[in-house]
């Protein structure tokens, strides 16, 4: 059984945990620095990027986070989330945890009435079509090449991976498809 941990300042973070305990492990809601000791992985969940790294500021979570994600930590960011990972976000000069090579685009698919869910295949991840929820989703906008592109949708970068890093503009928490949690466990 796994130890993994979901960020809960803000967002999305009780599906996740209701997720990694349908799988057979221990969920953590992650409010403490002392809580990130002795994990298995991090999710840091969708919810208001701006809000949720000025709460990791607040809360004194950030630079034991940063180090614990350097020193190998395996972590997953879903939309915000990435937005949190990302070392560069377009037209904002305040990144976040800058943990990740990637700059990312906020709101890029626009409001949340330009939301939208479209089911297709992520080759390293799974054979069979995975349901991809994006609400007011970024995008990446550009990678280095240490990072690995793992999927695209309409020409736009919403899955990668570098090194125990990996991040999804998507939500996969909001559909009953457990496919990328097991991914990540």
């Amino acid at each position: 059984m796994k130890k993994i941990g979901v960020l809960a300042l803000q967002g999305a973070f009780n599906e996740h945990i209701e997720i990694i305990k349908s799988l057979g492990h221990e969920g953590i809601e992650i409010r403490k620095t002392e809580q990130l000791n002795n994990l298995d992985g991090i999710i840091l969940p969708g919810g208001e990027s701006t809000v949720m790294g000025k709460l990791l500021d607040d809360f004194q979570i950030k630079e034991t986070l940063i180090n614990k994600i350097n020193n190998g930590l395996p972590v997953w960011g879903t939309c915000a989330g990435m937005i949190l990972l990302a070392k560069d976000i377009d037209g904002d000069e305040n990144a976040h945890l800058k943990v990740m090579d990637i700059k990312v685009k906020r709101n890029a698919y626009g409001s949340q009435l330009d939301s939208f869910v479209t089911n297709e295949v992520i080759e390293e991840i799974s054979e069979k079509k995975i349901p991809m929820v994006f609400i007011r989703a970024p995008y990446i906008v550009d990678i280095d090449e240490k990072v690995d592109l793992l999927h695209k949708v309409d020409g736009n970068i919403v899955a990668v991976r570098q090194g125990n890093m990996l991040a999804t503009s998507f939500h996969p928490e909001l559909t009953n498809d457990t496919t990328f949690h097991e991914y990540f466990i």
